[in-house]
């Protein structure tokens, strides 16, 4: 492990020396006095690399994220879960655990052990069902209210209500057979989450999301978070029909409502500035910018993405890291406008990377193609129903499928290593691809081993597909960049801990994981890590270093 630092806080040397001391469970460890903090803002900025990170920093020394990063330590080797997908992505990040403990491995997936949404005679029922955790939920998914109702949109937004779980159609839920049911988000993760913990001492907290689903922050109890702004992203943004993650501009006008609902929080009101609660012990927001300018290929008349070396930010991308680095400014100016600044923490991560990076490596490839020829070739054999169940596949591949047998595991992985085809480049010019675009397949019980988990699981999926360099699936030319594998651009992303009392920068090499973000966030509380359960089953660590 190679670390660069500077000088540090002495309350960070004396966690750093706990955890090497050698706790049984170092998340668990103590925390002095003059290591706590009132509060912690956790910022997501999703689709964003470690890379771009130090990129920006290096060609923005005067900026809001170089001034984090000057007082902060950060974690050059921090790699988030896989699936590298949000919602399990921020699970990690707010319980201390992966999808193996959690039981989220994507926003659309597959359980077999849940009814399809809309049953109401569960006796007898036959089980497996699609869970769609996404704007799918929405009882109104055109409208950013999600359809409470609000007139005024999208101007009065910050009055959206607190409680997603109002926004949510109870018919589109899956339905548990054993209470026949439906299960809503918060109550699907089989772990509780730092925003439970806090409010269980009676503490404030608050968090801004792109989608009401995101009720699965709340945790089980579906009472962690006091005060929950989730404005619909895939809604209507303009009369041409584009929704807020379509134009860049647009991205960019959607994450200034949260950023709004944050700076309120800081002033000591919800997110609508309405009621008084005080600044939340654990608050925060994701930021969608930077993930739609990669995804793009074009916004504005300008290209999206990366230039030719993968490192470098195009137009679209450096507009977007300059407004986040622009409202970052925002929260650490308020902060210390109310006499704050002393007494928080700010940690910056990533649900996810984006990848490719490199324009050159794309590949589109039509999954809908791939998974109807593979049903198609499994009746032909004499099969009488599909093989496959669902599937997900961003730039990986994952499957559920309606025969689990050893056979049939087998018969998709050799169907998968034998089909090619032609998809599109970046140009959108045709480009063949071979093995369905995959680079490794796990199926059956190796796929099971691959999360860490076993078949007996009914969330995990029986087919994981690893893509070859650059391979992105989907059916047309509209993105060229997607998240979900396990390549390094998907993965790799940034931790960056700023304590008060620090005053010069420190990079850690030591290889950490976004579940450790969870932990930490507890320690500087003052609370116990071990409250958590994910960080019982995993023993998951504080971040070292800071510590």
């Amino acid at each position: 492990m190679r670390t660069r630092r500077g000088r540090i806080a002495a309350g960070v040397i004396t966690a750093a020396v706990l955890v090497a001391a050698g706790s049984a469970n170092p998340g668990a460890a103590a925390v002095a006095r003059h290591d706590q903090v009132g509060h912690v803002l956790l910022i997501s900025v999703d689709g964003l690399h470690q890379s771009d990170l130090a990129w920006y920093v290096a060609h923005h020394p005067a900026s809001a994220l170089a001034a984090l990063a000057g007082r902060g330590v950060e974690y050059s080797q921090a790699r988030t879960t896989f699936p590298s997908d949000s919602f399990p992505g921020m699970l990690a990040q707010v319980t201390g655990a992966s999808p193996k403990t959690t039981g989220v491995y994507y926003d659309d997936s597959y359980n077999r052990s849940l009814l399809p949404a809309g049953t109401t005679s569960c006796a007898g029922a036959k089980p497996g069902a699609e869970v769609t955790y996404f704007e799918e939920l929405d009882r109104n998914q055109d409208s950013i209210d999600a359809g409470q109702g609000l007139s005024g949109l999208p101007g009065s937004i910050l009055s959206l209500t607190g409680s997603p779980e109002q926004l949510i159609d109870p018919a589109k839920l899956p339905v548990d057979p054993a209470t026949c049911k439906p299960v809503y988000p918060h109550s699907y993760s089989r772990v509780n989450t730092v925003f439970e913990v806090a409010r269980a001492h009676g503490l404030v907290t608050a968090w801004s999301d792109k989608h009401p689903a995101y009720d699965i922050l709340q945790g089980p109890s579906g009472q962690g978070i006091e005060d929950l702004f989730t404005p619909e992203i895939n809604s209507l943004a303009d009369p041409a029909g584009h929704d807020w993650t379509k134009v860049n501009s647009l991205t960019q006008q959607y994450d200034g409502y949260k950023v709004r609902a944050v700076l309120n929080q800081i002033d000591g009101y919800d997110h609508s500035r309405s009621v008084k609660l005080g600044t939340p012990a654990i608050f925060g927001l994701n930021f969608q910018s930077v993930s739609t300018a990669e995804k793009l290929p074009s916004s504005g008349g300008q290209p999206g993405g990366y230039l030719a070396d993968g490192v470098t930010p195009g137009p679209v991308l450096a507009g977007a890291l300059d407004y986040v680095d622009r409202e970052v400014g925002r929260f650490t100016a308020e902060l210390a406008a109310r006499g704050l600044g002393g007494d928080t923490a700010i940690i910056l991560s990533a649900k996810h990377g984006q990848a490719p990076t490199i324009p050159a490596q794309l590949t589109r490839i039509d999954d809908g193609a791939i998974v109807d020829a593979m049903n198609g070739a499994w009746t032909a054999a004499g099969h009488t129903a599909p093989l496959v169940a669902f599937s997900i596949d961003d730039d990986a591949m994952l499957m559920w499928l309606t025969d689990r047998s050893g056979t049939a595991t087998a018969f998709a992985r050799h169907f998968l290593a034998g089909y090619s085809g032609s998809g599109t480049d970046i140009a959108g010019a045709g480009k063949p691809f071979t093995s369905s675009g995959l680079a490794t397949v796990y199926a059956g019980q190796s796929a099971a081993a691959f999360i860490g988990t076993s078949t007996r699981d009914p969330r995990v999926p029986d087919l994981i597909g690893l893509t070859q360099p650059g391979v992105v699936y989907t059916g047309g030319t509209g993105k060229i960049a997607e998240h979900g594998g396990n390549a390094d651009a998907d993965r790799h992303v940034p931790i960056l801990l700023a304590v008060p009392g620090a005053h010069s920068a420190v990079v850690t090499d030591s290889p950490v994981s976004t579940t450790q973000i969870a932990p930490t966030i507890l320690r500087l509380l003052g609370l116990d890590p071990d409250a958590l359960s994910g960080v019982r089953a995993e023993h998951t660590a504080v971040l070292p270093g800071r510590g």
